[in-house]
């Protein structure tokens, strides 16, 4: 019977050490697990910041284009304006007119 109560005390500091290292390995990977959400996170906001800033020069050039277009509309209207009145065309209406044929010469 005295080897009864050395044969717990050695199962019961196995079973404490077990229980100490299933412990420590549960930190670690907690930790492991949270580095990895802070990085990428991390990520994910650098991949957002990059792409608002994206969106941003997109929506400017988008700007610059539309004015870019406007401006050609009017100087486009101002030279049609001063051939027809170059040409005498200025008391012509636009229904007295034959539309313009692209492509034939």
């Amino acid at each position: 019977m005295s080897e009864e109560p050395s044969r717990e005390t050695r199962i019961d500091r196995a079973v404490r050490r077990l229980d100490r290292a299933a412990t420590l390995l549960d930190q670690r990977i907690s930790r492991r697990i949270a580095e990895a959400g802070a990085q990428g996170g991390s990520l994910i906001e650098e991949d957002r910041a990059r792409l608002a800033a994206e969106l941003d020069a997109a929506r400017g050039r988008e700007r610059e284009l539309e004015a870019a277009g406007a401006e050609a509309s009017q100087a486009l209207a101002t030279a049609i304006a001063e051939l027809r009145g170059a040409l005498g065309d200025n008391a012509l209406g636009d229904q007295d007119r034959a539309p313009v044929r692209e492509g034939k010469g």
